[in-house]
């Protein structure tokens, strides 16, 4: 999101969320006067319950994404990828333990076969070129 206003949030908000589902948020006032939604915010601060157990395993899947940003692009991920570089992450994360490792790259593969090709200009259409792009 560009900035964290209430106006921006609640765009975003609409277009990712379907209506009438629950928005579990931190306690920030952005999120206040979200119409057709039930908001339950939780602030870590104020609950006997430690965050782990208040929102489990975020923290374990946050540090995860950390690391793998970190050691498979060295710090250089750019906002053009990062909804892809995500996709490919929850793909990863979902398999983690399936007992058919050997066949990861099979599907891989069976997908890009199934798939029609999209160009890159395609996939980065909905950015906006920062500073060091335009020209």
């Amino acid at each position: 999101m560009a900035d964290l206003t209430k106006a921006t949030v609640r765009e975003f908000v609409e277009e990712a969320v379907e209506g009438g589902r629950v928005l579990r948020t931190d306690g920030l006032n952005v999120y206040q006067g979200l119409a057709g939604y039930v908001h339950d915010p939780v602030v870590v601060k104020k609950q006997a319950a430690g965050a782990s157990t208040l929102l489990p395993r975020v923290h374990r899947v946050a540090s995860l994404l950390k690391r793998w940003l970190l050691g498979t692009h060295h710090g250089a991920v750019r906002p053009e990828h990062l909804d892809y570089d995500l996709d490919e992450f929850a793909f990863r994360f979902n398999r983690r333990r399936s007992a058919w490792r050997g066949k990861l790259f099979y599907r891989l593969v069976q997908q890009a076969v199934h798939v029609e090709p999209v160009p890159y200009q395609a996939l980065i259409k909905h950015i906006s070129p920062g500073p060091e792009h335009k020209g």
